[in-house]
């Protein structure tokens, strides 16, 4: 029998600073995030990081948080729900780090008799402290606890026909009427070396921003190269001119070196300064609105937008729950349970 896993990234269990802290230690703990030795990411994280990260992250938290919950876990559940009545397969939800976790998840599959299964990472893109780490988990879960179950993961959909259209009419819809000079999409940043470990040739990144545009196999795990082509397809979709449209990298952690560039709230800040009066920005790397979207860019990122000179900084809710994003991902999920190639 098949069945279905939607996993996103995961939350804190509430704005409580002791459950934020928690949140963070699983989070930054995982050595496909902060890929340095065990020894030196546990002094990172546990001596230096949770020493005064979780306060400053359960403000923010607090400043996003619904009255039912986290944003990202209520629209996780919404999508995973508005998918259920589409497929006659069993689906269940699952977050990388938090509640309800990944074993939870496929403990309930097994309670249903499941012995097939559908893992569906909720990033369009490929990257080793996203898709890679869900996957990574999965496998080790199910040798030691399910060895009976079989897993089949959906490919990344960065550059998918149907992801595009999703994406590009949400961003349509968002900005009809609105006087917007330039679209910015917003993905979330990783260290440069994370591009160049995941490069299996060995040799073709070489982050000078034009190798994301050769062919190359490396393509298929490289997150910059499935950024960028997600733009360029949007961009393509919505008949965008060349130069009104350009791409950035958020949420970098300083400390762990070099990051991908060019960084978005430097970006915003040289949009404003040079006179851009209204910014459109867009958030692909995420399906479900977060931390990262709702206080990063609708919050901080608008507001230096306006300090620097600029007047409105329009933000593009994600896909989230959208109906055209839930049939898409419910044909997906029926074509999978036929034995049928995703197209």
């Amino acid at each position: 029998m098949k069945g279905v896993l939607l996993v996103n990234l995961g939350s804190p269990d509430s704005t409580d600073t002791n459950d934020v802290r928690d949140y963070l230690r699983e989070f930054l703990m995982d050595e496909r995030v902060i890929d340095l030795p065990k020894w030196f990411r546990s002094f990172l994280v546990k001596g230096i990081i949770l020493k005064t990260r979780p306060k400053k992250s359960a403000k923010a938290y607090r400043k996003i948080w619904w009255d039912k919950g986290s944003p990202l876990i209520v629209l996780s559940e919404k999508l995973k729900e508005k998918v259920q009545k589409k497929v006659s397969i069993p689906v269940q939800l699952a977050m990388r780090y938090g509640n309800p976790s990944i074993k939870n998840g496929m403990e309930n599959l097994k309670r249903l008799g499941i012995t097939d299964v559908l893992v569906i990472p909720l990033y369009p893109q490929f990257a080793m402290a996203t898709t890679e780490t869900i996957l990574v988990l999965v496998q080790k879960l199910q040798k030691k606890y399910f060895p009976e179950m079989q897993l089949t993961s959906l490919p990344s959909f960065y550059d998918h026909p149907d992801y595009i259209r999703v994406l590009g009419n949400s961003i349509q819809e968002e900005l009809q009427g609105k006087n917007w000079e330039h679209l910015l999409f917003s993905y979330h940043g990783v260290p440069e070396r994370h591009i160049r470990k995941s490069d299996i040739t060995k040799s073709h990144c070489k982050m000078d921003g034009k190798c994301c545009f050769e062919d190359s196999s490396a393509h298929q795990y490289c997150y910059r190269h499935q950024c960028e082509m997600t733009s360029k397809g949007v961009a393509k979709y919505l008949e965008l001119k060349e130069g009104s449209y350009s791409t950035s990298f958020q949420s970098r952690v300083s400390i762990l070196g070099s990051w991908l560039k060019p960084y978005t709230d430097k970006t915003v800040e040289k949009f404003a300064k040079n006179g851009t009066k209204e910014l459109a920005i867009a958030t692909p790397a995420f399906v479900s609105d977060c931390l990262e979207t709702l206080e990063e860019i609708g919050m901080e990122a608008s507001e230096d937008f306006q300090e620097n000179g600029g007047k409105q900084l329009h933000v593009i809710p994600c896909i989230n729950d959208r109906d055209e994003w839930v049939n898409v991902l419910s044909r997906w999920i029926d074509e999978w349970a036929c034995k049928q190639d995703i197209q």
